[in-house]
């Protein structure tokens, strides 16, 4: 009983954690006069990416690149087959031509760059670089493009965007976020190594399912309260975003600081699968630039036939 009320414990903390260094981040930066668009597509966006990026870095440095690596290529999985397949049924996705042109595309050819490094059994560190130098520019031009949307980016997030007198106590939520997030990720990643050897499964099955689902905790609160506000754009950017900052992003990171080994099992099914999924969501955005509930459906019946078949191969 023990380990799955670690690994939940260590959910819950990640999940505050991140909340606390969103929240500290953002308002520390616009107390400090940076620009809402800028706030919104770098600070706030890392910060829903930060449980995958805290428990793949932790998994690096421990010499368990399963975890690692499952952790980012299943969570890329659950956010398009699960939870952006959810986001449309609950209500059809209009997709924005920005999406359709740029990001999805840029999302399809990670993807495939992550692929194409991983051959030789292992993402090394000149890989990794390639990964972050491809991130920057991502980044540059994002924010380039987004300064003449800046009303509807601070619209977006204005959540995040209440004027604070004290910056001290921004300081102090940006660095309980930070040592929760590390905590629970330390939790997680035990359980979840311990939960597999219990099992008798690999590390890499775990990192690819319970782990993956987990860290993308804040994708899937994002995507379906935006579906249910009908707030289409944000419902899609969030998942396709989230998809290219755990390639591009955490890789780049954790792979520049400790190379990462390649699964021969990951390499052959999990990232395919990845891929596969990922261009069936760029078909579906095509016809009439929407997701409608049935390819929603069929995005969901994607992702469950990927858990059958795991579940029936273990």
């Amino acid at each position: 009983m023990i380990d799955p009320l670690l690994f939940l414990a260590g959910l819950a903390l990640l999940y505050l954690g991140a909340e606390w260094l969103v929240r500290g981040a953002a308002r520390l930066a616009i107390s400090l006069h940076v620009q809402p668009v800028v706030v919104g597509l770098t600070v706030v966006a890392f910060g829903t990416s930060m449980p995958e990026f805290v428990v793949s870095f932790i998994g690096a440095l421990k010499g368990l690149p399963d975890i690692a690596l499952g952790n980012i290529v299943g969570s890329n999985i659950v956010n398009i087959g699960f939870i952006l397949g959810l986001s449309a049924i609950i209500r059809p996705l209009s997709v924005h031509m920005k999406l359709l042109r740029f990001e999805t595309p840029l999302m399809i050819f990670a993807a495939a760059l992550l692929f194409i490094v991983s051959i030789d059994g292992v993402i090394s560190r000149i890989d990794s670089i390639l990964f972050s130098v491809i991130f920057g520019a991502y980044i540059i031009y994002t924010i380039s493009v987004s300064r003449k949307a800046a009303r509807e980016v601070k619209e977006e997030y204005k959540e995040f965007f209440q004027k604070r007198d004290n910056i001290a106590k921004d300081i102090i939520l940006i660095a309980a976020g930070l040592m929760v997030l590390f905590i629970g990720a330390e939790m997680l990643v035990k359980a979840a190594v311990s939960l597999a050897r219990t099992m008798g499964i690999s590390e890499l099955i775990i990192g690819m399912t319970i782990v993956a689902a987990g860290t993308s905790l804040p994708e899937l609160a994002t995507s379906t309260v935006a579906a249910l506000r009908k707030e289409a754009d944000i419902s899609i950017g969030n998942i396709v975003g989230s998809n290219i900052f755990n390639i591009l992003f955490i890789i780049g990171v954790t792979g520049t600081v400790q190379p990462i080994a390649v699964n021969p099992e990951a390499l052959n099914f999990h990232m395919p699968v990845m891929i596969f999924i990922s261009l069936a969501l760029y078909i579906f955005m095509k016809p009439g630039n929407a997701i409608s509930r049935l390819q929603g459906a069929m995005l969901v019946a994607m992702y469950i036939g990927y858990i059958v078949y795991l579940v029936a191969w273990i």
